[in-house]
């Protein structure tokens, strides 16, 4: 069963404004001035009122921090709020009123220009910053997100002390949100927006709480929700009364969608920033440390307390990554990947500690979170009495491929299979050094064997000399060296693929004859001729590739 926190802020425009300009809130009042001079990016100073035809312009903030504050932006040629303040919003302004009347309402009214572009970066960064409590994180735009905290919640002693912590940090950062923990997303942004701020929703048990919240608590459109509310149905539970059939009828599929999504009836998907993935571990410390020893002691720590739940379950990851929470809120991570899945701490550890030397600890790391990716079952081994004689494969080479890969990158350890094409440079495909070939993947062909590598591009051939017309060359120069061929085995005729539709007029040009000759010196080559003898233009050899 998933568990899902929601986080919303009725005033996040105003508390980010707040933030982005914290030197406005200590500056007296500026001179009057027609416009707002932009300074730097997220930091605008607004000067002076003016009441003409353009509304209301912004002016510089009080220096007293309980003073009412209001957004504005303008929309189809009128300024309106776009956010207003607690202060604001008790002496009766409201979102989407107008500026002049905002203003003659409450002549102490402090303005400012909204930024929404700022506010949705602001928004993107708390979903990196929340990581330290869930490796899935949606955000709910424009003002909330969503938390995944299934199966990380006793990490913390349950969910009532991760709320309570969550609240303390946000708080601290002068960021107010109201939470809820339920079952779905639906239920949990019903109880964040409607219900009572904090409340935690027992498993199975937000139908009743839902009951009491009004029909606005299912997402639905403001006219939708007013349209209900007209008709006399003031609560969920009353909605929850009527059969489908009707409520499907009179107010929509999307109204039965969402109650659905509430109650848990129907999965709901979120955009998570970051994969989602139950396997996640913690440890948090009494004083940050920074120390490079204690990094590396504390990545071991957290990595065997993650492969002990994972060895338990018969577990094994293939990617793992490592977050190191800082006290400024900023959390650099470190990630290695396994050729195949394992569960070994000691060797994950050390395929992490080359990578501790690009994390900076700032002053101070708090926390250390560690998740495993693309998991799947692993089954135990039994080791031999013998088996010192011979190394499995996670004893010997895929140690020494993951140490590879993760020192010069995924991409550049591999391995060819053989790929069902009828072109030469087609036939080949790269794939993981240890994985399981595609399903594309056909063993090679035995009676027209062709080289694993090829040349990336063909190189030409001078002084040919072969028997007329399909003989093999007698001898060949390549690279400024002659070479008189004692075996050959062809030609290998393979022409376009005219039959896939590509090609609308097959071109004897374009037909090669492929030979497998072997030189003096035992040298194999693997070479054709392009094109055919009584054509327009006369054939051309190359060489392709060579046999081991």
């Amino acid at each position: 069963m998933s568990r899902i926190l929601c986080a919303w802020s009725p005033t996040w425009a105003i508390a980010n404004w707040r933030r982005r300009n914290p030197a406005n809130a200590e500056r007296p009042s500026a001179p009057e001035s027609s416009s707002p001079v932009v300074k730097t990016t997220g930091e605008v100073a607004r000067r002076g009122t003016r009441r003409d035809g353009g509304g209301a312009r912004p002016q510089a903030p009080s220096c007293r921090p309980d003073a009412p504050l209001a957004l504005i932006e303008t929309v189809r040629q009128v300024r309106r709020l776009a956010a207003v303040s607690d202060e604001a919003a008790k002496l009766g302004l409201h979102v989407g009123q107008k500026a002049t009347d905002a203003m003659a309402l409450v002549p102490g009214l402090i303005t400012a220009e909204a930024e929404p572009e700022a506010d949705a970066q602001a928004l993107t960064a708390l979903v990196d910053w929340c990581v330290r409590f869930s490796p899935a994180v949606a955000a709910d735009r424009p003002d909330g997100l969503f938390l995944d905290i299934s199966g990380v919640a006793h990490l913390w002693g349950g969910e009532g002390e991760l709320l309570a912590d969550f609240r303390a940090r946000l708080a601290a950062n002068g960021l107010p949100f109201r939470l809820a923990i339920a079952d779905t997303p639906g239920a949990a942004w019903a109880l964040a927006h409607h219900g009572r701020d904090g409340t935690i929703a027992p498993p199975n048990g937000q139908g009743e709480l839902l009951a009491h919240l009004p029909p606005a608590a299912l997402r639905l459109d403001p006219e939708a929700a007013a349209q209900i509310e007209r008709l006399g149905l003031r609560r969920l539970g009353q909605l929850m009364e009527i059969p489908r059939a009707p409520l499907g009828r009179r107010f929509g599929a999307a109204t039965l969608d969402r109650l659905d999504q509430a109650l848990g009836r129907t999965a709901e998907a979120l955009a998570f920033r970051r994969p989602a993935t139950p396997w996640v571990d913690r440890l948090a410390f009494f004083e940050p440390i920074s120390a490079p020893e204690d990094m590396a002691r504390v990545t071991e720590d957290v990595t065997a307390k993650l492969c002990a739940r994972l060895e338990a379950e018969s577990q094994g990851g293939r990617r793992f990554e490592v977050a190191f929470h800082r006290v400024d809120g900023k959390a650099p991570a470190i990630a290695v990947g396994l050729s195949l899945p394992g569960r070994d701490a000691r060797r994950i550890a050390r395929l992490l500690q080359p990578k501790l030397e690009t994390v900076d600890p700032g002053f101070g790391v708090e926390s250390v979170t560690i998740a495993a990716y693309a998991v799947e079952p692993v089954g135990g081994r039994q080791v031999r009495i013998e088996a010192g004689l011979e190394a499995a494969v996670e004893d010997g080479l895929a140690p020494l491929v993951d140490r590879l890969a993760n020192r010069l990158g995924p991409c550049a350890v591999w391995r060819a299979a053989p790929f069902e094409s009828h072109v030469p440079e087609l036939s080949a495909t790269r794939t993981p050094a240890l994985g399981a070939p595609p399903p594309q993947a056909q063993p090679w062909n035995r009676e027209a064997p062709r080289p694993v590598r090829l040349f990336r591009r063909p190189e030409p051939l001078e002084q040919v000399v072969a028997l007329l017309p399909d003989d093999p060359p007698i001898q060949f120069r390549w690279r400024g060296r002659l070479h008189r061929v004692q075996r050959a085995e062809g030609p290998e005729r393979i022409g376009e693929e005219w039959w896939k539709g590509d090609i609308a007029d097959a071109s004897i040009t374009h037909v090669r004859d492929y030979y497998r000759v072997e030189d003096a010196e035992g040298g194999r080559f693997w070479l054709f001729r392009a094109g055919l003898y009584g054509g327009g233009d006369a054939p051309k050899w190359w060489l392709h590739g060579l046999f081991g």
